[in-house]
């Protein structure tokens, strides 16, 4: 399937007398909105890969506190989870 920005243009390089100069500035603008918002998507999508590397294999002080929120929480196997990471972590100097 083709843009259908890309689909306007070709129609108006085809015959500039077929598309309204309207027609050119709303094509302009809903291209522009369409590339925003699909970098915005790449950029949260490696945000969270950034997040998820850092909060859940980064570091021992990491795994303590979370093993001691799940504690708080009751939740004892994300809690022996994190525990385990915490150990895990010391082991290899991290």
């Amino acid at each position: 399937m083709m843009n259908k920005h890309i689909e306007l243009v070709k129609k108006w390089l085809a015959n500039p007398k077929s598309v309204t100069q309207q027609e050119l500035q709303d094509n302009c603008d809903a291209a522009y909105a369409d590339c925003l918002a699909k970098a915005a998507a790449a950029f949260y999508a490696t945000a969270y890969a950034t997040y998820t590397a850092v909060f859940y294999t980064a570091n021992a002080t990491y795994a303590a506190v979370y093993a001691a929120d799940y504690a708080y929480a009751g939740d004892d196997v994300n809690a022996e989870y994190w525990v385990g990471r915490y150990e895990e972590l010391k082991e290899k100097g991290e």
